[in-house]
This record gives structure tokens, sequence and C-alpha cells, in this order.
């Protein structure tokens, strides 16, 4: 039986005093590049995208270049082009890469910013007019912004890149260009905001906005100011070339090398190799510093550009592309020479297995009480491993051991494997993102997703998208985007761009779990109109369908989507949007329901809202829509809630005329005219009276009552003539002033002045109901009462004797017991004892 032997992972591997970095290559280059030196370059980090741009201030060779506009090349990192961007302004002093864009920045002080899924789209903005002034001298960048050194060496930063807030950094102090500089980034500075940190000829200066500090260092100057990129160490380069290694603070000595020895002159560049080494770039070699002095040496060749990353050190060249990292230590336990880790001895153990021989079971055997331990170790050396085929390996050495393991928690080996795929997927040569283990895991996987989909890479992005189980939505919105920039405009090509982005939406979302609205906004921003309505058709969130067809314009769209919904909230949102942009005229006509019915539901709730917030907008909507009667109800309730009576008589004026207008409301329009006149009445009197009493918004009746009680006899007599108040309400009126004022003569005389309309039974009954009660008054008009009703009248105002006697008169034996058995003990009791032994 053959054994296919797996490749020797330590051939790549070298060291520094125990200290083993590896060299990989990552990809041979096929572009067709002459000389770096040429070019401006830079790389964006994760192993992202190259972009080249001739480097117009050096001389070149005749021929060695194309003639032309000067124009920048995109390539991912394996040399392959992906975008070309034209440029007409001066040359530019700095290239860097964001996440979705190439940001170029004239000496001028003005940069753009290049779309790098549509090379037609680019976004221009300047540094101020100061700046463009002055000109530049340098400029550096990181993820949210750029920090230039004006003509007047002077440092500015920029934070944030589309119209992001410019701000000048302290007074630098500078008489000459610094000699070297870099920037401290926001997340690795000790006071959270970008720092400059910069050489002049004897010393370090830190800068920031508020305040200059010289670190007060006597060994400058220093040619190169390198930060790590945890921010804790300083690769400082003299002019003796003394590579100087410091932490950030300065407050510590690392190492202090002579890197004379290495090249001739100055190094051409240097980069931090992660955050364990230096490499130093002469001509056609690299040497990789360690923190002792020891050093390992590279060939590449004559140019190249080095790029730092978070764990690594990328070299670019002209035909190949390679990788320099310090060999992560999961590896190192299961390939190191002489390794006793249980993860190594686990791999042995497969190897054994593999060739039939018992070392397998005596291997496992020894590390059987760690062989949790083994097993995750193969898994996180498989994580970091470049050669896929090493990592099939080192996941079968862990598959392996789990099988002689009770308990396993298998999450971390799932993960990786995901992870693995996800990683060798875009490291494959027709995508080119060389990103490793760990940069993946700073960055997370939704930055991956954001690279694949700036260079429209959709399939790969969706695919990874749903292989992680993350929503799909940022892809598949980029996807849409980028279908509508491509597509032409016309009705028959929307009707087909809407079909198709919904049902791949629906395909690839999830069920329609994913909305189409910021696509659909998207395509409004375009000036695509009528594609943008079309796909919010398919938007089933209506809290994001409706405040965009707002924005485009489509407000009865937008008012029936919101209907639809049945969110008042909404509906009311959309109800007041289109009063504040619409003129009045226009937003009644909109909401006219005898047009459209169905925004009958929006027009009562605007009738609610206004009933109860404005009036005036109530009012307005009532005449426009020719709303008589609706109009009249709300002058009557505003004439109800107002205290001045001059705006009460306006609002039934207003009532009045109302109810006229229509034929059906005759009754209503008189009745209005009549409080119109009680009250121009009430106020006369008030006047006549010298506003003495008030009688505004009494009723009749109340108005009569206070007439009397008042003693103004003869104008209550007007107003009962006046609004034909009958005679039975007249007598109770009178009955209870009468009453109210203890007028008893006044009272006596008015129920013998005629006959009472009501009879006299309600004269005993009210006055047996003051306060205090008028028994014996009362008991004067009961025998003016009906003769059935006067025994019950009469023992109810005390006079048990009169009503045994009436009930005699009558005849009423049964009544006379009732009464017998009612009486009081004492007095009355004997009273109606005397009066039933007469009957007898």
């Amino acid at each position: 039986m053959t054994v296919d032997l797996a490749p020797v992972p330590t051939a790549s591997w070298d060291t520094i005093q125990h200290v083993f970095y590896r060299k990989e290559e990552l990809y041979a280059l096929p572009w067709a590049v002459g000389d770096l030196a040429d070019y401006l370059v830079a790389a964006a980090k994760n192993g992202g995208p190259i972009a080249l741009m001739r480097d117009e201030r050096k001389i070149v060779q005749l021929g060695s270049h194309t003639s032309g506009k000067p124009k920048i090349n995109v390539y991912t990192s394996s040399g392959l082009p992906l975008a070309t961007f034209n440029w007409e302004l001066p040359p530019p002093i700095l290239l860097h890469f964001t996440t979705t864009h190439l940001v170029v920045l004239s000496d001028e002080g003005v940069y753009r910013m290049y779309d790098l899924s549509d090379p037609s789209v680019y976004t221009q903005h300047t540094l101020g007019s100061d700046v463009e002034r002055l000109g530049l001298v340098g400029a550096k960048a990181w993820d949210d912004g750029l920090v230039v050194l004006t003509g007047e060496l002077q440092f500015v930063q920029l934070r944030g890149w589309k119209g992001g807030r410019i701000a000048p950094m302290a007074p630098s102090g500078l008489t000459s260009p610094p000699h070297a500089w870099t920037i401290v980034t926001p997340d690795v500075s000790t006071s959270g905001h970008v720092e400059v940190m910069f050489s002049t000829d004897s010393t370090v200066v830190t800068v920031d906005t508020l305040d200059r500090i010289d670190q007060r260092v006597s060994r400058g100057p220093f040619t190169s100011v390198l930060l790590s990129p945890n921010g804790r160490f300083l690769a400082l380069l003299t002019a003796t070339n003394t590579l100087w290694v410091v932490s950030a603070d300065f407050s510590r000595n690392l190492s202090e090398v002579h890197v004379g020895a290495f090249g001739d002159g100055a190094p051409d560049q240097a980069a931090w190799c992660g955050d364990n080494a230096v490499v130093l770039s002469w001509g056609g070699k690299a040497i990789v510093v360690g923190p002792s002095g020891d050093y390992l040496e590279f060939d590449h060749p004559p140019t190249v550009q080095l790029v730092p990353e978070v764990d690594s050190l990328r070299i670019l060249g002209t035909s190949a592309h390679w990788l320099i990292q310090k060999v992560p230590d999961a590896l190192l336990a299961v390939f190191g020479p002489g390794s006793t880790h249980p993860a190594a001895v686990l791999y042995d153990a497969l190897e054994h297995f593999e060739r039939r021989s018992s070392r397998a079971d005596e291997a496992v055997r020894a590390i059987r009480p760690e062989l949790a331990r083994a097993v995750d170790g193969c898994v996180e050396a498989a994580a970091v491993e470049w050669n896929v085929e090493l990592q099939r390996r080192l996941l079968k050495a862990a598959q392996f051991g789990r099988a002689f393991m009770d308990l396993y928690n298998p999450i971390d080996f799932v993960t990786t494997g995901q992870t693995l795929k996800v990683l060798n997927a875009v490291r494959y040569y027709e995508i080119g993102i060389p990103i490793t283990y760990e940069q993946y895991q700073s960055a997370g996987p939704s930055a991956l997703l954001a690279a694949l989909t700036a260079r429209n890479a959709h399939l790969v992005a969706l695919r990874i998208a749903q292989h992680l189980s993350l929503a799909p939505a940022p892809v598949l919105a980029h996807w849409a985007a980028a279908k509508i920039a491509r597509a032409p405009a016309g009705a028959a090509e929307d009707e087909r761009l809407c079909a198709l982005i919904v049902r791949k939406f629906e395909h690839e979302g999830g069920g329609g779990r994913v909305g189409v609205a910021g696509v659909a906004r998207g395509a409004w921003e375009m000036g695509r109109k009528a594609l943008a309505t079309l796909l919010l058709d398919h938007e089933p969130r209506a809290a994001e369908q409706v405040p965009l067809l707002l924005q485009m314009k489509q407000d009865k769209i937008a008012l029936e989507k919101a209907i639809d919904s049945g969110d008042t909230d909404l509906v009311y949102q959309v109800l007041l949007h289109l009063r504040a942009a619409l003129s009045p005229g226009d937003f009644f006509h909109l909401l006219d329901d005898s047009i459209s019915p169905h925004l009958a539901p929006a027009v009562r709730l605007l009738q609610v809202y206004a009933r109860d917030g404005d009036r005036q907008l109530l009012r307005d909507f009532y005449y426009q829509d020719d709303r008589r009667t609706e109009s009249a109800v709300l002058e009557m309730d505003e004439a109800g809630e107002s205290s001045d009576s001059a705006e009460r008589l306006q609002h039934l004026s207003a009532a009045a005329k109302s109810f006229s207008e229509n034929k059906d409301r005759a009754f209503e329009a008189r009745m209005t005219e009549d409080a119109h006149r009680l009250l121009v009445l009430q106020q006369t009197y008030e006047r006549e009276l010298e506003f003495k009493f008030v009688f505004a918004g009494l009723t009749v009746t109340d108005f009569i009552g206070a007439l009397l009680r008042e003693g103004l006899g003869k104008r209550a007599e007007r107003v009962r003539a006046d609004w034909k108040v009958p005679d039975k309400r007249w007598w109770w009126v009178k009955l209870k002033a009468l009453a109210a004022n203890h007028d008893w003569e006044g009272l006596e005389a008015f129920a013998k002045s005629r006959k009472s309309a009501i009879g006299y039974e309600p004269f005993v009954t009210h006055l047996l109901a003051l306060t205090p009660p008028q028994p014996q008054r009362a008991a004067a008009f009961v025998a003016r009462c009906d003769a059935r009703a006067r025994p019950d009248l009469y023992a109810r105002c005390g006079e048990w004797g009169r009503a045994a006697e009436a009930a005699r008169e009558r005849g009423d034996r049964a009544k006379l017991d009732e009464l017998r058995r009612a009486a009081p003990a004492g007095l009355a009791q004997r009273e109606v004892d005397d009066v039933v032994r007469r009957a007898k």
C-alpha cells in the first residue's frame, strides 16, 4: 500500500535565535510591470488590491512606458486587473485604499474617491483653499482619514473621507521638512485621537490637535520612524544606519542594531513584520532583524514594495508576491523540530495509523490524558497553515484524535473548517485575496464580504455569506445597485430589471426576508424614479417603503401604502409631511375621498388629529371639501368652548350661516340663530345692568331663573314671551326662584295668581327638598293638591293628624291603618289614633 506524502511544512522556515519565520510565495504575477521604482504603489491591508500609477516626477527611460494621459491601474494581489481610473489633476502625492474605494490625493489638496466596483464613479473633495494655496509636502492615511504636511510645514488632519472635518494640528515648530514622520492612529494612541510623530535634526516630536511634545531624544536625525501594528513599539533608523527599537513612549530601550553591514548606504525601505521584527530592503534582498539583533536574509527582485500587515509582511515584486511571517505558535507546536507537544504526537500517530503501525496506538495512549489539548492544537495549526494539503491532514489528525474521546465539543473544529473553506476560496488566484487567519479574525467576515462586493465578486460573497449563515442583504443590495448602474433606462428595461432583482432577493434572501427599500433608494438616487417605484411595490415593510415614497414625491402612493399597513402612526407621519410640503389646496385635493374612496381612513384620522390639535386645519378642510354641516358643528363646538362672548357670537353666526346653506338643516339653523339672539340679549342686559350680573352663556331656563332671583321679573317675562317658554316650565322656574329667595309671600301670591300649570304637589315636594326643608310652608299647599295625594303629602310634612283626617274624609280605611303603623310614637301616634276612633 502506498501513502501519499504530505508537503514538508518546515521547508520555508528559517530561524532567528529559536524564533522561526517563514517565507511563502503567494502568487506568480502575470502583469506586465517592468520596474516598481517607476510607480506610485499602494496596497490595501488584509491582502487587498494593489494600485499602480507611473510617478511623473521621476525621469524614466524613453519607451519604457506608454504615453498618454495618466492612469491608475488596480490589480488583485495575484496580479489580475480589476479596474483602471483616469487622472486629470496635478500629480498625486498619495494613493490609499479604504474597504470600498481608492483615495487619490493631489499635491494641491484635492482628493478623489474612486469606487472600486465602477471605474466611472468617483467623488471629488478638497482640503480647503488654504491647503490648496500652500501645497502639500507629504501625506499619510489611515482607515478613517489622513494627515497632510502643508507647504508651511504644518500638519492638518482630515477625519472622515466623504466631506469629513478638516482640523489643523498643534504648531509643529518645523523650519525645514522633517527627516521622517508617521501617524499614530486613534485606535492605538494613548489620547484616542490621531497623532503625528516626526523626526527633527536631533529629536522626535509628537503633535496632536492640542499639544506638541518633545520626546527629548538626542540620537537623531532619524531617516525612518516606524510604529508597530499594535502601537506598542517604535523602530527608528538613524542617519548612521543604526536600527533602534524602543517602546512607543520611549521609556524602554528594546534593541539597537547597526545595519550598515547588511547593505550599501541606507535601506531602500523599512517596515514592521507583525509586531516581532523589522524588515529592511536593499536592492535584491530583504533583511529580517529580530529583537536581539540577529537577522535573516531573503532574496528578491531589485525593486519591490514592502506591505506591512497586522501579523506579517508582504513583499510585492514585478514577477511574484511573497509573504514573510513569524511561524505561529500552533504550527510550531506540531511541526517544530523535536516538539513533544501533544498535537505533534497526535499528528505522528495519524501517520503511523495510515502505515498500519502499532506505534499509532502507543502514541495515542501516551497523550490520552491530554488528548483534548492535542485535538485543539491540530485544529489551531490547521487554521494558520497556508498549504491546503497540510490543512486537511491537520484536521484529519484532529478528527482521528476525537475518535478516542468520549466527550468533545466540536464547535471549534466545525468553525475552523468553515473558515478555512472561506479563506482558501478567496486566496485562489482568480480572486487573489491572500488574507491570513489572524487578519480574518481581526477584521471579521463582514469586512471580507465588503472587499468582495467592492470588486463585484457578488456570487462568491453571497456563497460565503450563506456558508457562514450571515445576512445576505448587503451583498444582494450591492449586486442590485451594480445591475441598476449598468442597465439602460426605459419602461420595459425597468420592469425586466425589477423582476430580476425581486426574484433574486426572494430566492437568495431566504423567502423574501430581505427588503428592497435600500435598492429602491439607490435607484432613485441614480435618477431611476420609475424603477424605484416598481421596486417599492415589492417592499414588505411599510415603515421602509413610505418615507422613500415621500422623498420621491409619490405622495398619494405613500399615503395608500401607509393606510394599507394599518399603522396609524405611519399614516399621521405621511399626513403631517404632506401638510408641510403641499399647499392647502393640493393637500385637501389629495384627500378628497369622493375621488379616492380608499383614502377615507386617512381623512378620518386627519379629522381626529385636527379636532384635538389644529382646529383651523379642520375648518379649512371642511370648507375645501364643502362640508357645511361639519363646519357648523365645529363652529358650535368652539362656541361652547369659548369663554369670550364676542368670539362666541362669531362662532354662532358662522354656524348659523353654514347650517342655513344646507336645506336639510333648517331646524339646526333656526336653533343656532336663537342661540345667537339669546346671547345678544344676555349681553344687552349685562350692559343695561352695568355688568353687575353675568348672564352670557346661560340657557333660556337658567337665564329666566337668574332674572327672577335678581328681582328682574319684567325682563324675565320678556324672555318668556320672546322664546315662547311653556307655562309648565315657567311655573317650575318661578317656583324655584321664589323658593331660593325665601320669598314666601311672593310664592303664596304666585300660587293664588292663577291656576297652577304644574299643579300644587311640586310646591310641596320642592319646599321639602330645600336645605333646610320647609315642612310648615309646604303643608299650606297640600290642601290645594289632589285628594288622593293629600294623606301622603301631609305625612311627609309631619302633619300626621291632618294626614289621617284627609284619609278619613275619603273613607280610605286602608290608608288610615297604614298611617297608624307609620306614625312615630308620641303625639303623632295619638293624633292618628283619635281620628281612627272617630272613624269607627
